[in-house]
């Protein structure tokens, strides 16, 4: 599994009628690509995960899977209600030939340390899967402690986390504690610069579906520790990377897409497209963006 570059969090496309847009989806994923990312986010937030049904899950990593055709690694998010689905899904992402999970906590209950631990083992031994774990504890009202990092240290294929704590100092904190043992990848847009900085290895970004080139060329300057490019384009993109911590970030990213001509802004509900003052503020950001590229 390669770990590092730009992976973006790619959204799932609807048809009018809300139905999943396979070819739409498998679209979306060509183009990435094609611009350079590094790697793909299959069905995690802007994925509208918990938006499908199971039977769509299974369709759309295999659209994924075709079109991806091993060209760049891929992770599929595991977000279940139970941990026995996210088992099931986990194993059928397997046989469905996926290159690694993203798996979050069992969505809406709020697990005990020892809980969330063991929800964590339990899909990990579903699968050979490389499995990353995602900390979002903002949106999930749950963090990923120390202590729990350190039981899950004994299961080999969990082997890296998505860091989308706003607290830049958890990379530093889990380096310490554990060394080399957990690959980093910064999750939350609005400081990826920092976490990059600090030692993560690549970036899993929502906003990089829409303009993914800019993305790619920031991570690429601070490998090459060329600060003043990277600062330029951070500075450049921080105004639409504060999106992705926002409440409504789907949506926004959705119509960020559309307006670069990348996708749809359509989402499932109980989603629903921005409108009135938020979707002006988006639009013109979006387009103050596109119209003063850093490069």
């Amino acid at each position: 599994m390669k770990w590092s570059g730009v992976f973006p969090a790619a959204t799932t496309q609807f048809s009018q009628d809300l139905s999943v847009d396979l070819g739409a989806t498998q679209q979306v994923l060509d183009n990435l690509i094609n611009d350079g990312v590094h790697g793909l986010v299959i069905m995690g937030t802007c994925g509208e995960n918990n938006s499908l049904e199971p039977d769509e899950k299974i369709r759309v990593l295999e659209a994924a899977h075709e079109v991806i055709a091993g060209r760049v690694p891929y992770f599929v998010g595991v977000s279940e209600l139970t941990t026995p689905r996210a088992v099931a899904f986990a194993r059928q992402a397997a046989r469905v030939g996926a290159d690694a999970l993203m798996v979050l906590p069992a969505m809406v209950y709020v697990p005990k340390p020892h809980e969330l631990e063991h929800h964590f083992k339990q899909v990990a031994a579903a699968s050979d899967l490389p499995i990353m774990l995602y900390n979002n504890p903002t949106a999930y009202r749950v963090n990923i402690e120390m202590d729990v990092l350190a039981r899950l240290a004994e299961c080999p294929t969990i082997q890296a986390i998505k860091e989308s704590s706003a607290d830049t100092r958890r990379y530093t904190d889990v380096a310490n504690a554990f060394g080399d043992r957990f690959v980093i990848m910064a999750g939350l847009d609005d400081v990826a610069f920092e976490g990059l900085l600090l030692g993560a290895e690549g970036w899993i970004s929502g906003l990089t579906s829409a303009f993914p080139k800019e993305s790619v060329a920031l991570v690429e300057a601070l490998q090459r520790k060329d600060l003043e490019m990277a600062l330029r384009i951070y500075r450049w993109f921080m105004p639409l990377l504060h999106l992705d911590a926002d409440h409504d970030l789907v949506q926004s990213i959705k119509l960020a897409e559309q307006i670069m001509g990348r996708g749809s802004e359509r989402v499932r509900l109980p989603r629903l497209p921005l409108e009135g003052a938020r979707r002006n503020a988006v639009t013109r950001m979006v387009e103050t963006a596109a119209a003063s590229r850093p490069f």
